[in-house]
């Protein structure tokens, strides 16, 4: 396993040896445990990322999925339920408004934002209007809508041309956008997996952290472990590196190949602690 690149991380990667059972290990979905696809009905977890997960989840406090999907869809994605190992898997969907247990299997969340179905309505106008109706794909997560632009002949120009118009939108229904790796995702404000990691850090009153991600939504969740160190808690951030968002990589402790490279530490972490 390569060490750190800083001496805060080296520091998180010291206590999450040397106190497992004290640790929080926290993962985004999309671009961390699974690959980046053309469409996000069919990203799957890397085939070595759960069973990286099932050896390391007995050793730790606890192992938590934070991720912009609905909980359920990234569970079922994922494929955690009735996983050996995974029983006490907590699973953060829709930025930690909804919540997955391994021990009951049932989601709770609250009633969504009235200002999601405005948005559903108004979404095929907007994207009419810009010529990118037939460029786009359109993902319905329940408590938001997301934008992908992956499919247009130039992405990136399609995510561009969007950004205004959907901001004006969201706006208008009390919304946010979060951008992501050509998506725009229009959700309610006040919640982000920083303060969805943070609430759950202090839950399980863990003594260090480590959480890995891939994209600017993940941003929050650096920005919660950075704050958690500066008040004595360590933590390792983690970036699973893409071409696509340098950001993260510039922020991260240690950087290794995408979804790949994030079953390989989870794995190394595993057999460090003796499971494997």
């Amino acid at each position: 396993m390569d060490a750190p690149r800083t001496a805060a991380g080296r520091a998180g990667l010291a206590a999450l040896l040397a106190r497992p059972e004290r640790s929080v290990i926290a993962l985004d979905f999309d671009g961390t445990l699974a690959p980046i696809v053309p469409d996000p009905e069919q990203a799957r977890a890397h085939p070595d990322a759960v069973p990286a997960l099932a050896a390391l989840a007995p050793l730790v406090a606890s192992v938590a999925v934070i991720t912009g999907r609905p909980a359920g869809v990234a569970v079922r994605h994922g494929g955690f339920a009735g996983v050996p190992g995974l029983e006490h898997l907590v699973v953060l969907g829709h930025y930690g408004a909804e919540r997955w247990d391994a021990v009951t299997g049932t989601v709770h969340a609250p009633a969504p934002h009235p200002g999601v179905a405005g948005v559903r309505s108004e979404l095929p106008g907007v994207l009419e209007s810009a010529g990118l109706w037939h460029d786009t794909y359109v993902e319905e997560k329940g408590r938001a809508v997301a934008v992908h632009t992956r499919r247009a002949p130039d992405p990136q120009a399609a995510f561009d041309a969007l950004r205004a118009p959907l901001a004006a939108l969201a706006a208008r229904h009390g919304l946010v956008v979060e951008p992501g790796r050509l998506v725009l995702e229009l959700r309610p404000p006040g919640v982000d997996k920083g303060v969805a990691l943070t609430e759950y850090v202090r839950e399980v009153g863990a003594e260090s952290v480590l959480y890995a991600g891939d994209d600017l939504g993940d941003l929050p969740a650096y920005a919660a472990v950075e704050k958690l160190r500066a008040d004595g808690t360590p933590g390792l951030l983690v970036c699973s590196a893409s071409e696509e968002v340098p950001d993260l990589a510039d922020r991260a402790d240690l950087t290794v190949p995408g979804p790949p490279g994030v079953a390989a530490l989870l794995k190394s972490l595993a057999r460090e602690l003796g499971a494997l």
